[in-house]
């Protein structure tokens, strides 16, 4: 089968259902957008208020390849500790041990809303130890989550064996926002609304970042008036912290570029 028969065929497989998007589009464009902010990286958009969605990427390869989702997976996290019974619901409180951490949202008693707000490294560590390594596992299978390999356990999102693609991230979200993940409905739905990270009359910004040291994520999506759209992004960070609003500060120009997002 020539490669022209090969391209038609993924076309209508992708347009035979009506979120299926269609091949992605290189924005070679959006390279200024990373020249503006100083960083090296990727970004996946898909579109939904294309019909079909259009996907669009910068820099295609690099958004095929895995990298450790560092905090992004505390989305999928929490589904997991929801469904294990490790966490009851948004209010329950999780008592800081007194440790000084560098980050200070870190150092208080911590509920599921603050953990997500603040990226609270160590009440994930404790859901995983509850949670453990085999039923990780499983989840992640259950999922199909980048490479669905939790390791050997501990900090396995961060510095373990588990891997996802920026095409992968927005997949998986793609399914979180309609609920079509296998987990309670009730929970797909705190989950997203833990993610709200802005608001106005007519659109939502649910986002969640991560940062493994050497590069950070920023992935989520932007529901308007008009459809949803989703992204995953993700830099290199040399400049470590340093380097970290540039997540946002890249995401928010691509978005805006699309008229997604205002930019203030």
């Amino acid at each position: 089968m020539n490669r022209h028969i090969l391209t038609l065929v993924f076309v209508v497989v992708a347009t035979a259902t009506a979120n299926a998007a269609a091949p992605p589009q290189d924005r070679p464009d959006w390279s200024r957008h990373f020249a503006e902010a100083g960083a090296v990286g990727t970004i996946v958009v898909v579109d939904e208020r294309a019909s079909p969605p259009d996907t669009f990427v910068f820099d295609a390869g690099r958004a095929a390849r895995r990298y450790s989702p560092a905090s992004t997976f505390k989305v999928p996290h929490t589904l997991f500790a929801l469904d294990a019974g490790v966490v009851a619901d948004e209010f329950q409180v999780f008592k800081w041990d007194g440790v000084e951490r560098a980050f200070p949202g870190h150092n208080q008693d911590q509920t599921l809303r603050t953990a997500m707000r603040y990226s609270t490294l160590w009440v994930y560590q404790g859901f995983a130890r509850e949670i453990g390594q085999e039923r990780a596992r499983r989840y992640l299978q259950q999922l199909g989550y980048g490479n669905a390999d939790p390791g050997a356990g501990g900090d396995y999102w961060i510095d373990g064996n588990l891997q996802i693609s920026a095409f992968e991230q927005v997949a998986f979200l793609r399914r979180l926002y309609r609920n079509e993940l296998p987990f309670k409905v009730e929970h797909q739905r705190l989950v997203k609304d833990l993610m709200i990270r802005e608001a106005g009359p007519d659109w939502i910004l649910r986002a969640k970042t991560g940062w493994e040291g050497s590069y950070g994520w920023w992935v989520g999506w932007v529901e308007t008036a008009n459809g949803t759209v989703f992204f995953a992004l993700n830099i290199d960070t040399p400049g470590r912290m340093e380097d970290l609003p540039k997540r946002e500060l890249v995401g928010r120009a691509v978005l805006g570029a699309l008229g997604a997002l205002q930019n203030d």
